[in-house]
């Protein structure tokens, strides 16, 4: 009898279905770990990278353009970014203009102007600071609050770093 064609063996096909079956599972397991590490990873990175990004921020702002703000009456105060950072102008009782950062350095919470009591105060650990100067000078804050240089100009103010 001539030699027949050796049939296939029938586990011989199933076998290569259960491969490749096998193989699709493990890469849609695979894809789908990648998907939920990518899920968990990108709001972990976006909150390292915040501070950093915050602080380059900061670095790259060496001035800022208030419109308006000579129109400011005397004995009060406005905010406003100085880069990302929120910062406050205080127009004094006797003309004087001064700008400081209004983060406490204390934890970083902001600060508020008190005109009444003639203070800046940080409602979160009762720390003060001399509304002149952004010198502490109350409560547990460790430095004086950031100054900036200000210069009035028609019908606007310049802010910039000292």
């Amino acid at each position: 009898m001539p030699n027949a064609p050796a049939a296939s063996h029938p586990n011989e096909q199933g076998a290569a279905t259960d491969a490749s079956r096998r193989a699709f599972v493990t890469l849609g397991v695979g894809a789908l770990g990648a998907c939920y590490a990518g899920l968990i990873g990108y709001p972990v990175y976006q909150y390292l990278a915040t501070p950093a990004r915050k602080a380059a921020a900061t670095g790259a702002v060496t001035q800022t353009v208030l419109d308006g703000a000579d129109q400011l009456p005397a004995g009060s105060a406005m905010m406003f970014k100085f880069g990302a950072a929120p910062a406050m102008l205080i127009h004094h009782a006797d003309g004087s203009w001064v700008a400081l950062g209004a983060v406490c350095t204390h934890l970083a919470c902001t600060v508020s102007y008190e005109p009444e009591q003639s203070r800046i105060y940080c409602a979160c650990h009762g720390g003060a600071y001399d509304p002149k100067t952004g010198a502490n000078v109350a409560g547990p804050p460790p430095k004086p609050l950031t100054r900036y240089h200000v210069e009035v100009q028609d019908g606007r103010i310049l802010v910039s770093k000292a």
